[in-house]
């Protein structure tokens, strides 16, 4: 499929949803990708990635920072509190936000080096216990406490269930988002990005659509 496909398809679901053109930030999920296929897509010009992994990212991205001006890097997986003075030195974006320890941690890092990452609260709207995130009911007071601590929210994250229709997920996420005041919403993946836009995704994370299948993991 590749990046140009994707990217057209994410103007025509802008367009569709009456939203207007690159208001949706196309996060190219490079996880466990070879390095020329997350160099190929540098060289179309693109610079927005997303990492699962910490310690993954770490062994990647400083070369390619290196070689490629305006890297915008985001994890988008879950966080250890022992990991996260990396991930700040790494990531402009954290996705997985999901915890009172964690939320301490980064207040403690923001004062510490008078920088923050942007940051989305993870909820976990199918209340999966296999899943990390904040329950839905909890959403609220949760970002109420990582605003008393001055943590950047910028908006909210979710993966849907693999069995459930998306959009009601997606759906559900906006309202919280809304009644928050929070305009950021990393929603959609591969497979239902375009469902995300119709309903509100400022971020879609987007991994083997545009790179192939990963080789491992």
């Amino acid at each position: 499929m590749g990046l140009a496909e994707i990217t057209e398809r994410i103007a025509k679901a802008e367009a569709s949803a009456g939203r207007d053109a690159g208001s949706v930030t196309l996060i190219a999920v490079s996880k466990v990708q070879p390095d020329a296929r997350v160099e190929a897509v540098l060289g179309e010009g693109h610079r927005v990635f997303g990492e699962n992994r910490v310690q993954e990212a770490a062994g990647k991205w400083p070369d390619f920072r290196e070689r490629f001006d305006g890297i915008d890097l985001h994890l988008i997986g879950p966080l250890q509190t022992n990991k996260a003075r990396t991930a700040f030195e790494l990531f402009q974006s954290i996705h997985s936000l999901d915890r009172p320890k964690l939320a301490n941690t980064f207040a403690r890092l923001a004062q510490e080096t008078g920088a923050c990452p942007e940051l989305f609260v993870q909820v976990n709207t199918g209340e999966e216990p296999q899943k990390a995130g904040v329950l839905p009911a909890d959403a609220d007071s949760f970002i109420e406490d990582c605003r008393a601590l001055d943590l950047p929210i910028r908006g909210l994250m979710c993966i849907p269930p693999l069995e459930e229709e998306p959009s009601l997920h997606f759906a559900l996420l906006a309202k919280i988002a809304a009644r928050n005041g929070l305009a950021g919403l990393s929603m959609g993946m591969s497979g239902d990005f375009e469902r995300a836009i119709a309903l509100g995704a400022t971020h879609v994370r987007v991994g083997s659509a545009i790179f192939g299948e990963r080789t491992q993991g």
